[in-house]
C-alpha cells in the first residue's frame, strides 16, 4: 500500500451540508455562482480528512446543466473560479496535494447517446484553457463510453500536463449480480483498459456506479494491464445513491443516498478494491469528508 493515494469525495451533499443550495439543473454550479467560499471550505475538509487529490468543482460547468447562454457569458470566469478555489486549499493544507482538473462528460453524464464528437472540443476547450493555470493533473471523469476518453486525451494534449481518466459503470441489478463488467455505453471494462494502456493516461479509474460493482471492474483492468504489460494505477471513486442510474438522466431529480452505505461499511468496500489492484481510491456523489477519513485511516494502517 505505500503508492496508495486518497481521492477526495463528492462535492454536492458536502456542500449542501454547509449551507450552499443544490438543485437542478444547475446542481453544484450553484455554489460557485453564489456561495464560492463554501466550495473551497468543501475542499479544505476533504484535505483535513486525508485526501491527497481533490477536483476541482467544474463538472456542472457545462451547457448542460447552465445552459448555452450562460456557459457563453459566465462560462470561463466560472471555471476559472472552480480552478482557483481548488488551488488555494490545496496551497493551504501544509502538505502536498494535487489539484485534479475535472472533466465532465459534456453532453450529459450517463448519456453516451447524446455525444457529439464535433462539438465536444469547443466546450472542452474551455474548460481546459481556463482550469489550465491551476492544475496538476486532468481528469476526465463520469465518462460512459471509450469515445469521451478520447475526446478528453485530444483536449489535454497540448497542456503537457498528465491525465487520468474514469469510466462510470453500468450498475444495474445484472451488474450486481456478477455480470461481465460494463461502462454505462456497454462497451467492456475489458475493451476500456485495453484503450487506456495505450491512451497515455497515467491513471484509469472508475466512479460515479454503486461499490457492489466496482470489484469486478478493478479485476478485469488488471488482468488487461498485466496481460498487456502495462503498469497503470487504478482508481475507484464510488457513489451512494440508492439504486442504479443507468435509466434516469443526471439533471432530471436529485437521487436519494444510501443509508446503510456507512463510513465503516464504505471503507470495507476500498479494502476490497485496494486488495483487487486498485491504488486511488476516494468517493463521488454521497461519499463525504467522513466516509474519506474513515477508509484513509483504514487503508493506510493496512
Amino acid at each position: 500500500m505505500g503508492d496508495l493515494v486518497i481521492l477526495d469525495g463528492g462535492m454536492s451533499r458536502e456542500l449542501v451540508r454547509l449551507g450552499a443550495e443544490l438543485k437542478q439543473p444547475e446542481w453544484s454550479a450553484l455554489a460557485l455562482i453564489n456561495a464560492p467560499e463554501i466550495v473551497r471550505q468543501v475542499h479544505a475538509e476533504f484535505i483535513a480528512a486525508g485526501a491527497d487529490v481533490i477536483t476541482t468543482n467544474s463538472y456542472a460547468l457545462v451547457p448542460f446543466h447552465i445552459g448555452e447562454e450562460r456557459f457563453a457569458t459566465d462560462g470561463a470566469s466560472l471555471i476559472a473560479l472552480s480552478g482557483r478555489l481548488a488551488r488555494e486549499a490545496a496551497d493551504a493544507a501544509g502538505r502536498p496535494v494535487t489539484v485534479a482538473g475535472g472533466l465532465p462528460p459534456i453532453f450529459g453524464s450517463y448519456e453516451p447517446e447524446n455525444f457529439d464528437p464535433a462539438r465536444v472540443q469547443d466546450y472542452l476547450s474551455v474548460l481546459v484553457d481556463n482550469l489550465g493555470p491551476f492544475v496538476d493533473v486532468w481528469l476526465g471523469e463520469t465518462l460512459s463510453l471509450i469515445a469521451e476518453g478520447e475526446a478528453v486525451r485530444i483536449a489535454v494534449a497540448k497542456t503537457g500536463k498528465p491525465f487520468w481518466i474514469s469510466f462510470t459503470l453500468a450498475d444495474d441489478a445484472a451488474q450486481v449480480a456478477g455480470a461481465t463488467p460494463k461502462l454505462r455505453s456497454g462497451e467492456q471494462v475489458a475493451d476500456a483498459a485495453a484503450w487506456a494502456a495505450t491512451s497515455g493516461a497515467s491513471a484509469l479509474m472508475f466512479n460515479c456506479a454503486r461499490p457492489e460493482v466496482m470489484e469486478a471492474a478493478v479485476r478485469v483492468a488488471s488482468a488487461v494491464f498485466r496481460d498487456t504489460g502495462v503498469s497503470l494505477p487504478i482508481g475507484v471513486y464510488a457513489n451512494a445513491f440508492e439504486s442504479d442510474t443507468d435509466e434516469s438522466a443526471a439533471n432530471e431529480g436529485l437521487h436519494d443516498t444510501r443509508k446503510d452505505l456507512t463510513s465503516d461499511v464504505y471503507s470495507r468496500f476500498a479494502c476490497t478494491w485496494a486488495e483487487a489492484g486498485a491504488s486511488m481510491i476516494g468517493g463521488c456523489c454521497g461519499i463525504g469528508a467522513e466516509h474519506i477519513h474513515r477508509l484513509a485511516g483504514t487503508l493506510r494502517a493496512r
